[in-house]
């Protein structure tokens, strides 16, 4: 063998370890750690017990977006189960309830559409069957009951996520789904399970084609714009029906979402960067939880590699002098102001996923 053809077997050998250690955890429990409480450092507001929208902080996250930062805090008090973790939820909770007039679901000010209402109407019942307070549960029902009064189509199905039903969207017809499988999850009530399975069946005929999840149907156009959190919630929203009803086709509709998203979006295995200082830079953070799901509730773990190379690489180039990570995870993260929405996505995925030990 001459010394070239020895150079070029040494190079492609050194390739693929590299590339099989970026399938598995390159970060520690103790990075998952730092990676929160930097998140935090930045961006939430300990005294109005609120996330900011940027480091500058300027102004509140958006309200909608207020859920999801909710739902992470739940990600890790349900992993752990310390009581500081608890309190820390407990304390977001208080401090959107007096942000947003006691979740008043009848303040069309406040809430603006539909779809910003289910994503708290979800968080609200997960909140319950993790810590069981009645409280969240109440509210959740009560939220649950108007939006489905003011935005279910009882003719041609589905669910309009504006106050003026101009459209139907994937944003606010698999949250539904969702909210609806965790209601009857905590009580037993069929109707709830049956909305899911009527509304998820809509979503499935008009906005599902062999994976790829449509954002909208506006009239009979359907808009296909691929965002990460519709192929998020349709996963969420099908395992959660299949897990209910052990109908084997709702999992194959959350593989398929799975599939489409690893195999059709974003660069070489890398997810699409999503939010160029808007509020899409939060869409990831809604995939991590649902991909998650996938793998944990349903023993899906062919997506482990493609997920660990996503958290390796966006952890790797995160900003290391705040340990802020980016929305985009194939480059280095910007020094200056950021928004907490494109911070967010790489921390939850650490959560959710267990880092090497």
């Amino acid at each position: 063998m001459n010394k070239y053809a020895y150079r070029i077997i040494i190079v492609l050998l050194f390739i693929t370890a590299l590339g099989r250690a970026q399938d598995k955890p390159a970060y520690t429990k103790a990075d998952a750690a730092k990676a929160f409480e930097a998140f935090n450092k930045y961006f939430y507001d300990s005294k109005a017990k609120l996330y900011d929208g940027t480091t500058k902080h300027e102004g509140v996250a958006a309200i909608w977006v207020q859920a999801i930062y909710w739902d992470q805090a739940m990600d890790i008090y349900e992993r752990d189960k310390k009581p500081a973790q608890l309190k820390f939820v407990t304390d977001i909770y208080e401090g959107n309830h007096k942000h947003y007039d006691a979740y008043n679901w009848s303040n069309h000010v406040v809430w603006f559409i539909y779809d910003d209402m289910m994503w708290w109407i979800a968080s609200l019942a997960r909140a319950h069957q993790i810590t069981g307070n009645p409280e969240y549960l109440k509210k959740s029902i009560e939220g649950f009951n108007h939006v489905w009064e003011g935005s279910h189509d009882p003719s041609d199905g589905g669910m309009f996520w504006d106050f003026k039903h101009t459209g139907k969207n994937a944003c606010i017809n698999y949250p539904t789904a969702i909210a609806a499988v965790r209601l009857y999850n905590i009580n037993g009530d069929t109707a709830y399970l049956n909305k899911a399975k009527l509304v998820y069946g809509w979503a499935k005929n008009n906005l599902f084609n062999n994976g790829r999840v449509a954002d909208n149907k506006i009239g009979k156009h359907v808009g296909y714009s691929d965002y990460t959190y519709n192929q998020g919630t349709c996963i969420g929203a099908a395992i959660l029906l299949y897990k209910a009803t052990k109908d084997a086709t709702y999992l194959e509709d959350a593989k398929l979402a799975a599939d489409y998203t690893m195999n059709h979006m974003g660069t070489n295995g890398i997810l699409p960067a999503e939010g160029d200082f808007n509020e899409q830079g939060i869409l990831k953070s809604i995939f991590a939880d649902y991909i998650y799901r996938l793998v944990k509730d349903c023993g899906q773990k062919q997506y482990l590699p493609w997920v660990y190379k996503n958290i390796n690489t966006g952890w790797q180039n995160r900003d290391k002098k705040r340990d802020l990570t980016f929305r985009n995870y194939n480059v280095p993260a910007p020094e200056g102001d950021m928004q907490s929405y494109e911070a967010s996505s790489i921390v939850r995925f650490m959560q959710l996923f267990p880092p090497a030990k």
